[in-house]
């Protein structure tokens, strides 16, 4: 098998299982306030990654993570997990997962701004094209508008910050010290959202123990897979695969949900994975102009 098809496969994997993550994510906020899930997931996975690093003699935080650049990665993490994880409570599963699709042409977007890469006509119209999918979905003006899924956007927004920031992350840090540094953000994401919904209950159904073990569990796969797709073949050929993360969210938002996305949503979120194939692509094609 080649290393492209591994690769694949991983991201696959991966996005599978953070599309569980989400899942199990939105049915705990059911039982408790979604920042006291966030908040025991977030910790929870900060211990473990710690145990790992410590298991292979590396310190668990990494002197980086007070620089600057590192320091901004962690605020944009701390306001894509926040907005997100209110997005997954308040908005359908398909529609966040949809409008998370968005940040490949995000992130390329902000390479043009902040890194000096070249500016083509595919790569404008590809942009372009993404948000035109995500004002379908989010419908202003329309009926079909939720104001809440502006939550999803603004943690699409965090989250293309944080990956852009990550391109400062020296190379001594592994992969355990920034998956320590990723769910403490996390955990104070959660934090942040205690302060405004009125603090922590107790859960009254046991079963939301186990959906945050579930989390947990899917959210450390999930980020192990991405983690290995991207170390495995080249990234070009590896990352489409980010937008299966979808496809699951939309199975799962009507099987498991009774979500049913409209025509308007589909359409949606096909442009929007369109779109962000081609700006992936575009890193291997002769520019137009």
């Amino acid at each position: 098998m080649s290393a492209e098809a591994r690769g694949a496969i991983y991201m696959t994997f991966g996005m599978g299982a953070f599309a569980l993550e989400d899942l199990a994510v939105k049915q705990a906020a059911t039982d408790i306030p979604v920042g006291e899930a966030v908040v025991l997931y977030g910790l929870a996975g900060a211990l473990v990654f710690a145990l790992f690093a410590r298991l292979r003699g590396q310190p668990a935080l990494h002197p980086a993570i007070f620089s600057k650049l590192m320091l901004l990665r962690s605020v944009f993490e701390i306001g894509g997990r926040l907005f997100y994880a209110l997005a997954l409570a308040l908005t359908p599963l398909s529609n966040a997962s949809a409008i998370l699709q968005a940040a490949p042409a995000i992130v390329a977007f902000g390479a043009i701004l902040f890194f000096s890469e070249t500016v083509t006509t595919r790569k404008w119209l590809s942009i372009l094209a993404g948000f035109i999918g995500v004002l379908l979905i989010l419908r202003p003006g329309l009926e079909g508008f939720r104001a809440s899924a502006i939550f999803a956007v603004l943690g699409t927004i965090g989250f293309a910050g944080r990956d852009l920031a990550t391109r400062a992350a020296p190379v001594s840090m592994t992969t355990a010290q920034i998956g320590v540094l990723g769910f403490s953000m996390l955990a104070l994401a959660g934090a942040v959202l205690l302060v405004f919904s009125g603090g922590a209950s107790a859960p009254q159904d046991p079963v939301t123990w186990g959906f945050l073990a579930a989390a947990l569990l899917f959210g450390m796969l999930g980020y192990c897979g991405l983690t290995l797709a991207m170390r495995t073949g080249r990234i070009a050929s590896v990352s489409p695969f980010r937008y299966s993360r979808l496809l699951f969210a939309l199975v799962l938002g009507v099987l498991v949900l009774g979500e049913r996305p409209d025509a308007l949503s589909l359409l949606g979120s096909a442009i929007i994975v369109a779109s962000g194939i081609v700006v992936l692509r575009e890193r291997r094609q002769p520019p137009l102009t």
